[in-house]
């Protein structure tokens, strides 16, 4: 068995659904962010997350840099922030609605959930820097459904996948619950 190309690597992990954040912060020039799907809380005590950012990003850098940042969890209707900040072109900020934050990050307006944080540690891996941060506030709203990414585009289509659907309907109701009885679906 053979190293698997990016490509191939690309593919595979394409079939593990995530949530799309846009992680914001403040560079010597102003707001800087980028759309970033490697994204997860880490430690509850103390309180932890992570992501990871490209090492030839021109956001993450400044981002490092400032030692701060915010974490902007999409809503579902939220494409044109995921396609704004997932642009290596244009001016981000511009014409945006945003404030800035108690800790002096960019908050973006309608988000699910605005995670405030110090960068706590970065470790080089690959092309990529994990990026532990400590958690500093928490700005969540009470509404609204996740922008979710699968296979090379936006949200979960089950009707171009009926084996999953009908894999997902058979199942008992005891192995669909997770959480704290929160129910999938």
């Amino acid at each position: 068995m053979t190293v698997p190309t990016p490509a191939e690597m690309r593919a595979a992990m394409g079939r593990f659904a995530s949530g799309v954040t846009v992680v914001t912060g403040v560079g010597a020039e102003g707001p800087v962010g980028f759309a970033c799907q490697s994204f997860a809380s880490l430690s509850l005590d103390p309180p932890l997350v992570l992501f990871c950012a490209d090492h030839r990003g021109r956001s993450w850098p400044l981002i490092r840099d400032a030692g701060r940042f915010c974490v902007n969890v999409l809503a579902e209707h939220q494409t044109d922030l995921c396609d704004r900040f997932g642009s290596s072109r244009g001016a981000r900020f511009d014409g945006l609605d945003w404030s800035p934050s108690p800790w002096g990050t960019p908050s973006l307006a309608g988000v699910l959930l605005r995670v405030h944080a110090d960068v706590e540690a970065v470790h080089a891996a690959g092309d990529h820097d994990v990026v532990i941060g400590r958690v500093l506030g928490l700005d969540t709203a009470d509404f609204g459904r996740p922008m979710v990414f699968y296979r090379g585009a936006f949200g979960v289509d089950f009707d171009s996948h009926p084996a999953s659907l009908a894999t997902v309907s058979a199942m008992p109701s005891s192995l669909l619950r997770w959480g704290d009885g929160i129910r999938w679906g």
